[in-house]
């Protein structure tokens, strides 16, 4: 049986977090989105739990902090294994602890709150890209794509883009047969979540015969990881044994807990891939179905929905006609290159947490390096994600592509800050001038697009001496200076012709 056409701006497969938050600042943007997941109903498994700086400062600007309920936060993290104290410059330093349940579902509900059509239990069978090229203007072509309901009525989908966020083994890149090259995993860990064990706990203990990490939460819920030295990841037609981490456990730390209630099982290793484009014309991938690797100190959680922050609204701003296709384009441009650097780091800290004793020399000496504190910044920066800086383009200047900290501001005779100026999902022009009557000159054909503010910064920092700065919707600066040389250009790359 099949259903009635259903029509919408935007398809957005899979319902995890990135999906989740791309749909919503998909709605903020004004399109009309269909999301389809095919688990019926929401995962009450807990993977991902940790969120880093970069991430919490967008879910700041998106105003979802406060439905998190103030999680833990450990301001030290890893390298490796290696500790690393994770402090940068931002209001939200560290490794903050939110289960992906918690995290999934504040997303799901501002999502739907602004307008997203869920779909549980549907499973695509099928995508095609018709019609004109996306580079003939948002209504030129469409993608078309039926899904398989837990009913067994066939869902059809017409929409103008479809976005991948359906996870590393995910449909939309197996049926579009994008390249996804790279390395399959070559070790693992095992892991579980195990009620009514007792057993210390471990931050990366390095064992004579393997890895051990173990943590107790709480509820008296114990995470264990364990890794055998020497072993090879075997191919899988399912996830791992709680039998079998026990054996390995045992063997490992010489402890038994055998005894234990397995909540939670499965294993993952150290495959690394990434598609060779984020973009095929009409559809675009976000997360891991964009970019496959081991999940150490939660980058993969957050480097996906970073993703889906960066192509939210440059697809929003295209589809309101308001800016080309060729914006999309910056989407892999900036992202593939952000995706390309984490796999490096990540396969780097695989060989060092999963590597033997031939890896400890190594370790010996990256641990001197970390205390010196230009290396500790840098290690950090990457990890957190607050050291990300694009080509955007434009005159030079010390803040182009980075993006600005929050930074206080007195503007209209009242305090405000820059993260709340882009809460309204728009650029913001930020003149700071301070004593100029003049506007701006020629940023007046943008005013449906960007938000024009004189304001001054209460305490210098980054905008210490500059005249006026640009930011994308996203934070980051997209041009800054003196005077306004660049500026048009910079307003028609990033927003589109003037109006």
């Amino acid at each position: 049986m099949t259903a009635d056409l259903l029509e919408a701006d935007v398809i957005v497969v899979g319902a995890g977090p990135v999906g989740l938050l791309l749909a919503g600042e998909l709605c903020r943007g004004g399109a009309d989105v269909v999301v389809l997941e095919k688990r019926r109903a929401p995962s009450t498994e807990s993977r991902a739990s940790t969120l880093h700086a970069r991430t919490m400062e967008i879910l700041d600007v998106l105003g979802l902090l406060p439905d998190l309920g103030g999680p833990p936060v450990e301001p030290r993290g890893h390298f490796g294994g290696i500790p690393l104290d994770l402090t940068g410059p931002s209001t939200h330093p560290g490794q903050w602890k939110v289960p992906q349940t918690k995290t999934e579902g504040v997303l799901e509900e501002w999502a739907i709150s602004l307008g997203a059509d869920i779909r549980c239990g549907h499973e695509l069978t099928s995508v095609t890209e018709t019609g004109g090229p996306a580079e003939d203007g948002p209504d030129a072509g469409h993608v078309e794509a039926e899904a398989v309901g837990r009913d067994g009525v066939v869902l059809r989908l017409r929409a103008r883009y479809l976005v991948a966020c359906d996870g590393e083994d995910s449909a939309v890149r197996r049926l579009v047969g994008a390249r996804f090259p790279g390395e399959d995993a070559g070790r693992e860990l095992l892991r579980a979540d195990v009620e009514g064990i007792d057993i210390p706990n471990r931050r990366f203990q390095r064992l004579e015969k393997g890895l051990a990490i173990a943590w107790r939460n709480p509820a008296g819920v114990t995470r264990v990881m364990v890794h055998e030295f020497g072993s090879v990841a075997q191919p899988r037609s399912g996830e791992a044994q709680f039998e079998e981490i026990a054996v390995v456990w045992k063997r490992v730390t010489g402890e038994d807990i055998s005894g234990g209630t397995p909540l939670w099982v499965n294993s993952f290793g150290d495959a690394s891939r990434q598609l060779d484009r984020y973009r095929h014309g009409r559809i675009l991938f976000a997360g891991d179905a964009a970019h496959r690797q081991m999940p150490i100190g939660g980058q993969a959680l957050n480097l996906g929905l970073q993703d889906a922050f960066n192509l939210g609204w440059k697809l929003a701003l295209h589809l309101r006609g308001a800016a080309p296709a060729a914006l999309l384009d910056t989407y892999h441009a900036e992202r593939h290159a952000v995706g390309r650097r984490v796999l490096a780091n990540i396969r780097a800290q695989a060989l060092m947490l999963l590597g033997g004793p031939e890896v400890e020399p190594l370790r010996t000496v990256l641990g001197e390096l970390i205390a010196l504190e230009d290396v500790r910044a840098h290690l950090a920066g990457m990890i957190s994600g607050l050291d990300v800086r694009y080509d955007v383009g434009g005159p030079a200047h010390p803040l182009l592509g980075l993006r600005l900290p929050e930074t206080a501001l007195l503007a209209d005779g009242g305090e405000t800050s820059t993260t709340r100026l882009l809460r309204e999902g728009r650029g913001v022009l930020l003149d700071l001038r301070g004593a100029a009557d003049d506007p701006l000159p020629g940023a007046d054909g943008w005013a449906d697009r960007v938000d024009v503010r004189a304001a001054l910064p209460k305490q210098g920092g980054a905008l210490e001496g500059v005249g006026a700065v640009l930011l994308r919707p996203d934070g980051h600066v997209a041009w800054a200076g003196s005077g306004d040389a660049g500026l048009r250009e910079a307003l028609e790359r990033w927003f589109g012709p003037s109006g």
